[in-house]
């Protein structure tokens, strides 16, 4: 057989595949550029043969870590790198790329070979889908979240005093920055305070500041926290751990619009929107005499309740996704995202601290993670073994970690509903026809 006919044999396989394909020399000059590659970088073969190939990816790791060099140094392979590249036009384009090296009959190495692909389709998709289950900075896809996503707008167009309820973790402060960033106040200031962290008479001075000789230390005048929200908004987080006193001072700031500084002989007027926040049931404790009526329906004007994460359960793939791409930013790590394992068992887990949690979990596999994609081993312990089923129990072949996550929900929703079907296909906002499909598929009883 002549010897041109394995290379043209090789020409057609590689011409004939949609990922870009080039090769090169021990010095990093392209050798062979297939059609694929030319319509992903719009460079022609003849104009990328003989060139090195930084001169036509011209990626963003070019400089700082060539993937044909890296490998032709260390006859490692590389596996789906995530890089992005000038197209000859001057388009940015993503694309994840493999690297390997090139070997003689002998075994010596004489060059490198790139396989590459296009992920425009698929980051336009991405960023359909963040755009769809995104509002400002919170990321949900569960139904009773997305009804408070239609009802924020509307919220946020008032000056009513908000009150957030919800366990720890659970966003308030991203609901209260929404409202706040979707208000007429959004261009000034947004101002949070703890209401549960200092004691009274600090948290006192804190909100309503104090004048020069209130007390020994009072070497001059201080604005407090209210005064500092002047014409914007005021967040008071855990508002259920403020003192009886406080609780009478605060009443006294949404009645009358004025408060005392420490120290003051006369009031100051003062224009904020209020937010409070809380993860206690603030009407419990009003039944218990623990924190006072008329303030309760003062802040009690629009309430918002936020689930837990355990009720949200099909939010968990896209918060993941969500923290991957902040700790990417954050750490400049190129962790492409979670086995199908790591899903599984997240999706499982109860989350005593909800979604705080959950971004703690995927930090700490950040830390811990040394290849591209997060396993079981990158975990905290706590949550691979003891508060569930250990990875190594964990089957093999089930329904994918999506399936899983909608299986769950549909499951739940029945139950609230006591197995009504056209209830739960309403609150789904899916038809009766889709759920029975659904629950079919799920094998739901």
């Amino acid at each position: 057989m002549d010897k041109k006919e394995p290379e043209k044999f090789f020409n057609i396989i590689f011409n004939s595949i949609a990922d870009g394909v080039f090769t090169t020399d021990d010095e990093g000059k392209i050798t062979f550029f297939n059609k694929a590659a030319e319509e992903i970088t719009g460079f022609t073969s003849d104009e990328a043969i003989g060139r090195y190939c930084y001169e036509i990816f011209r990626a963003d790791i070019c400089q700082s870590r060539c993937a044909l060099k890296e490998v032709l140094k260390t006859e490692k392979e590389i596996i789906n790198l995530p890089v992005t590249i000038l197209s000859k036009n001057g388009k940015r384009i993503p694309i994840s790329i493999s690297a390997a090296v090139l070997r003689d009959e002998k075994g010596e190495v004489i060059g490198g070979v790139e396989t590459f692909r296009d992920l425009s389709v698929i980051e336009e998709l991405k960023k359909e889908l963040s755009e769809k289950y995104t509002f400002g900075d919170i990321v949900s896809k569960n139904h009773f979240i997305h009804d408070l996503f239609n009802i924020l707008p509307n919220i946020a167009g008032s000056d009513s005093t908000v009150l957030i309820q919800g366990a720890s973790g659970t966003g308030k402060e991203l609901f209260a920055k929404a409202i706040h960033n979707l208000s007429l106040r959004k261009n000034k200031p947004f101002i949070k305070v703890n209401c549960g962290a200092l004691p009274d008479t600090l948290l006192e001075s804190e909100l309503f500041g104090y004048i020069k000789g209130a007390f020994t230390d009072a070497k001059k005048d201080k604005p407090g926290r209210f005064a500092l929200a002047n014409e914007g908004t005021i967040f008071l987080d855990e508002v259920g751990d403020m003192s009886p006193s406080l609780q009478v001072k605060l009443l006294r700031v949404l009645q009358e619009k004025e408060y005392e500084p420490l120290g003051a002989t006369s009031p100051k007027k003062t224009d904020v929107r209020i937010i409070a926040a809380t993860n206690k049931d603030l009407s419990e404790l009003v039944n218990k005499g623990k924190f006072r009526d008329d303030l309760y329906y003062r802040l009690n004007v629009v309430k918002i309740n936020l689930p837990p994460l355990s009720q949200r359960r099909e939010d968990i793939p896209l918060l993941v996704d969500t923290f991957i791409r902040k700790f990417n930013a954050k750490m400049g790590k190129k962790i492409l995202g979670v086995s199908d394992r790591v899903l599984r068992l997240l999706l499982r887990y109860d989350y005593p601290g909800n979604v705080r949690e959950l971004e703690n979990i995927i930090e700490h596999a950040f830390v811990i993670c040394g290849g591209d994609r997060i396993e079981l081993d990158c975990l905290p312990r706590e949550i691979t073994g003891g508060q569930m089923e250990t990875a190594s129990s964990l089957p093999m072949e089930e329904k994918s970690p999506f399936d899983q996550a909608e299986a769950e929900v549909i499951e739940k929703t029945l139950k609230k509903y006591g197995g009504d079907r056209i209830k739960t296909a309403k609150e789904l906002k899916i038809g009766r026809t889709t759920l029975w499909r659904k629950i079919r598929k799920y094998g739901i009883a």
